[in-house]
C-alpha cells in the first residue's frame, strides 16, 4: 500500500469543504492514517513549497497558505500517488475537468482548495517537513 499527503488549503477550510473533500477518497477506498487540523507557519510553508521558490506565485502561495487553518491528511492504499493526483486535477481549477475535486470546487490556481504530493519522494518530504514521520 502507498500513502500520500493530501492538504485541503485555507479556502477549503473556509468554505466548510472538509468533510465533502474527505468523503470522495473514503468513497474511493483510501484509508485514512492521519488527519489533523493546524496553521501552517511562514517557515513550514517556505519549505514545504520551496520546489516553487523561483516562480513568480511563490510568495502568493506563501501568504495564501499560512492565512488560516489548513487540513493534513495522509491517504493510504493502491496506487496512492498516482490515483489521487488524478482525484484532485489540473493546479489551475479552471481547467480541473469536472468530477475532479479542483473542477467541482476551486476557483483559481492558488485558491484551488487542495494539495497532494506529486510522487513518493516528495510524499516522504512533505511528511517530514509537516512532522507527520
Amino acid at each position: 500500500m502507498d500513502r500520500t499527503v493530501l492538504v485541503i488549503k485555507p479556502d477549503g477550510v473556509r468554505r466548510n469543504l472538509i468533510g465533502r473533500i474527505v468523503q470522495r477518497f473514503e468513497d474511493r477506498g483510501f484509508r485514512i492514517v492521519y488527519l489533523r487540523m493546524l496553521e501552517m507557519q511562514r517557515e513550514t510553508a517556505e519549505e514545504f513549497y520551496s520546489p516553487h521558490k523561483d516562480k513568480a506565485f511563490y510568495p502568493d502561495l506563501i501568504e495564501f497558505i499560512t492565512s488560516g487553518p489548513i487540513v493534513v491528511i495522509i491517504l493510504e492504499g493502491a496506487s496512492a500517488v498516482e490515483v489521487v493526483r488524478r482525484m484532485i486535477g489540473s493546479t489551475n481549477s479552471l481547467e480541473a475537468p469536472g468530477g475532479t475535486v479542483r473542477g467541482d470546487l476551486g476557483f483559481a490556481t492558488t485558491e484551488n482548495v487542495v494539495h497532494a504530493s506529486d510522487s513518493i519522494e516528495s510524499f516522504e518530504r512533505e511528511s517530514r517537513i509537516l512532522g507527520l514521520t
